[in-house]
């Protein structure tokens, strides 16, 4: 075995995501692209010195390109001097067990590969990105100096040994790098395990209770399977979709109601389950259902910080709350009455990072079906299934009734998103510039009979190193605390997603039932009108409602 120096051209197509690098599975597969990204992401980090004597953890979600692209990354690391890497069997880690992995073992950091809730399979998407020591995304200082690096990268290293053999446990030396295949469900486990009460949620399955968790044919699945039906006693078959497939079995790994219809008409049969549940490709994200029952995101995010000291993990209380500045307000009136922080981030985890490593927070989550705590730096689909299990447990309420108690107590924030998919960029770009440029007139103007009290371009000043984020989405707030967000997600590889945020607060009971597109209605078209979105998209309709 050998070291081999590759001479290539850097990629001024390359873009630096929000944590990494998202393209299509064909991008990647383009020569020199991975490795072009590896070798800027090693050399920001360690400059001109070998990464001697440090651990990196690596795996991601099984779409099609894992296995190639780990090969290639085990490689590069050797070439580095890493002293080891652990890699998931299978290449397998979902996105929290990496971050519980780094955490656990002491590592330096751990790449991931995935695109997250995007489809998978040839024509799908891939990607990959690095998290740091504390297991959180990298921030953005350093993605941007791997993109930087990226423009001007002439070479890269690999090893010439041949690939290692990802399908059994054990340890392996390549070029003097140890590298250990390790059960990806372990560290991840021994996390759940001190945080909630499985003897209860035990008893919760043998007393009857039913559960149906759809992994969506993504990497959720073996850890679901592994903890809900084999340490916790849920009936075989509790755990549906549960094989890690390339393609996600050619569906939309994404669990929301509008791709997770086979799990909504579950819970809206005669015979519905007592709870349902599913995650993501990368098993970061999470969606709850009762039965005959949908729960917010935000919702959830209330729920959990009302009924936190009821689970062991959280027992001693929270030492505060946040949400991502789109998601809804319930968190704020929940952490109100607490008597607790609340504190308000642009979207990305790597904000709640900062926040968590500081002791701000306990507890905190996104309207994106994203909710996480301070056990990883990263959010966790089946961590917040399990809490969920939890709360049932230990308060012996259904889903359903967990939720009309928030609403009873604080009032219901009536929540929905607008999605428009696939605009082409310069028209979004030309949107959202427009809305900007009316935002000093907007304040006290009335628009389509709805009054506005003050419009803004959210802007956030980290609490914990002081750094300032600035165009995080535009804000319209009504006099009655309605709102209406706009923000551009980075989150696809096609074209821009303009995502329209509308929440308003029913503090009347009466009207808790009514539809939330019948409650929103005005929002809507007040949303419409101020950003002129069908003059700039040529879309009459959102692409997604959720």
């Amino acid at each position: 075995m050998s070291i081999q120096t590759v001479a290539t051209t850097p990629f001024a197509g390359q873009l630096p995501g929000t944590s990494g690098l998202r393209k299509k599975v064909a991008v990647f597969q383009q020569p020199h692209y991975l490795e072009n990204f590896v070798q800027a992401l090693f050399d920001v980090l360690h400059g001109n010195a070998p990464a001697a004597g440090q651990t990196l953890v690596l795996g991601g979600d099984g779409r099609f390109h894992n296995r190639a692209a780990v090969q290639t990354i085990l490689k590069m690391a050797a070439a580095r001097g890493y002293g080891k890497v652990l890699v998931g069997q299978g290449g397998i880690l979902s996105t929290p067990a990496t971050s519980a992995v780094i955490r656990r073992r002491g590592a330096s950091g751990g790449i991931i590969l995935s695109a997250s809730h995007n489809p998978g399979g040839p024509d799908g998407d891939f990607g990959i990105k690095y998290n740091a020591t504390n297991g959180g995304p990298a921030p953005e200082k350093l993605t941007q100096a791997i993109y930087e690096r990226t423009q001007t990268l002439g070479q890269y290293r690999l090893s010439d040994a041949a690939d290692i053999p990802l399908d059994t446990l054990g340890t392996h030396v390549m070029d003097g790098m140890a590298i250990e295949v390790i059960d990806p469900v372990a560290d991840y486990a021994a996390v759940q395990r001190e945080l909630f009460d499985f003897a209860a949620i035990r008893r919760l399955f043998a007393s009857g209770f039913r559960l149906r968790y759809d992994a969506m044919w993504a990497v959720g699945g073996p850890y679901a399977k592994a903890i809900i039906e084999g340490e916790l006693g849920a009936p075989a078959g509790t755990v549906v979709n549960a094989e890690p497939k390339e393609d996600f079995g050619g569906l939309h790994p994404d669990p929301n109601p509008a791709y997770a219809d086979d799990l909504i008409a579950h819970l809206m049969a005669p015979d519905a389950p007592d709870m349902g549940a599913a995650s993501d490709g990368d098993a970061d994200r999470n969606m709850i259902l009762g039965r005959g029952f949908i729960v917010s995101p935000s919702d959830s995010l209330a729920v959990l910080t009302a009924h936190a000291t009821k689970v062991p993990g959280y027992a001693r209380g929270l030492a505060g709350v946040a949400r991502s500045m789109p998601t809804s307000t319930a968190a704020d009136r929940v952490a109100k009455a607490l008597g607790i922080a609340c504190y308000e981030t642009p979207t990305g985890w790597k904000f709640f990072g900062n926040l968590l490593d500081d002791g701000k927070i306990t507890l905190c989550g996104e309207e994106s079906y994203g909710t996480g705590s301070n056990h990883v730096r990263e959010k966790d689909g089946l961590w917040a299934v399990l809490f969920w299990l939890n709360l049932v447990a230990a308060t012996g309420q259904s889903v359903e009734q967990m939720v009309r108690g928030l609403w009873a107590e604080h009032g219901r924030c009536v929540y929905s998103r607008h999605d428009y998919d696939g605009i082409p960029t310069e028209k979004a770009n030309a949107l959202m510039a427009e809305l900007r440029a009316q935002l000093p007139s907007l304040g006290g103007q009335t628009v389509e009979g709805q009054r506005i009290a003050w419009a803004d371009d959210f802007a956030y000043t980290d609490p914990v190193d002081g750094s300032v984020s600035q165009k995080q989405g535009v804000r319209v707030v009504l006099e009655d605390s309605s709102r209406v967000v706009f923000r551009l997600s980075g989150t696809g590889t096609e074209g821009a997603t303009l995502r329209v945020y509308l929440e308003r607060h029913e503090p009347d009971a009466a009207r808790h039932d009514v539809p939330a597109q019948e409650a929103l209605a005005p929002l809507v078209t007040l949303a419409r009108t101020l950003a002129r979105i069908e003059h700039h998209t040529g879309m009459a309709q959102p692409t997604v409602m959720t």
